[in-house]
Parts: structure tokens; C-alpha cells; sequence
């Protein structure tokens, strides 16, 4: 994942910027949901994570419900620089998120349970990896699809 210094040239710029910190404390929340449905099988959890996907996705990351709670609880007491990078790799990530979430949320609506869990295990893995690692896969394909297109 590419991080800015954020300065004056990057805020003035079309590209909008968020705090890195954001995606990977709502990944760490995405994670614990997702583990619980899983675990459950809930429709009701997997539909709640599809909506803040589809929040992430249509509005952006900084939309989302998580978002809020890291704006309200964990970021004032941050300390240092804000590390900043380009909105629309997890954009884009969400957007993946939503796809899973949907199929995953599909599968139980049509009492398919291994599409449940193959689906949610499979953005279960992608949210892990992020909040474990700080290795956004959804931004890393974003990233792979923009190079190809330039090419």
C-alpha cells in the first residue's frame, strides 16, 4: 500500500485523500464480523456487512459506519503524523467486499450453505489480511488493473 506525506500539492489535487489508519481499523472490525457470520451463519450479520460495503463502495470508505467510530474514538487519540493515501484503491476494495458479501448473503437466502461459507470465507481472508498485516489484497488488485491499463 502506497502511503503520502500529506502536503499542499496532494490536497490540491483531484485525488482525495483519507487516513490510512481508517481502512485497517475497519478491516479489524469487518474481520470480526465476518468471523462471527461465519461461525453462525447468520443472514442477519452478513446482510449488515453487505450494507457497510455498499456504503464503502458507492460513497467511499470514509462514509462507512466503522469509519465513524474511528473518527470519533480512535483517532483523537492518535499521535503523530497522519498518514494519508489515495481514497480509491480501498474504494475499489470495498467494492470486492460487496461482491462476496452479496453472493455470501445469496447462498443464504437459497439455503446453499457452502456458497455461504466459501463466499464469506473468502472476504473473511481478504479483511484478516488487511488487519492483521496492513495487506489490503482489494487495493493490490486496484493497483495491478490500474498499471494494465496504462500499459
Amino acid at each position: 500500500m502506497a502511503l503520502l506525506k500529506e502536503s499542499s500539492a496532494d490536497m490540491k489535487s483531484n485525488i482525495k485523500l483519507i487516513d490510512a489508519r481508517g481502512p485497517r481499523f475497519s478491516a479489524a472490525l469487518t474481520t470480526l464480523v465476518l468471523g462471527l457470520a461465519l461461525v453462525t451463519q447468520s443472514t442477519i450479520l452478513i446482510a449488515l456487512q453487505l450494507l457497510v460495503f455498499a456504503v464503502g463502495a458507492f460513497a467511499g470508505p470514509a462514509k462507512t459506519p466503522y469509519a465513524f467510530l474511528f473518527k470519533k474514538f480512535i483517532r483523537p487519540r492518535l499521535r503523530g503524523d497522519i498518514p494519508v493515501e489515495d481514497v480509491r484503491p480501498p474504494q475499489f476494495a470495498q467494492s470486492i467486499g460487496l461482491i462476496f458479501a452479496t453472493i455470501a448473503f445469496l447462498g443464504s437466502l437459497l439455503a446453499l450453505p457452502a456458497l455461504f461459507i466459501i463466499a464469506t470465507g473468502f472476504a473473511l481472508a481478504a479483511a484478516f489480511l488487511n488487519a492483521a498485516f496492513d495487506f489490503c489484497l482489494g487495493c493490490e488488485i486496484y493497483l495491478i488493473g490500474v498499471r494494465a491499463l496504462k500499459r
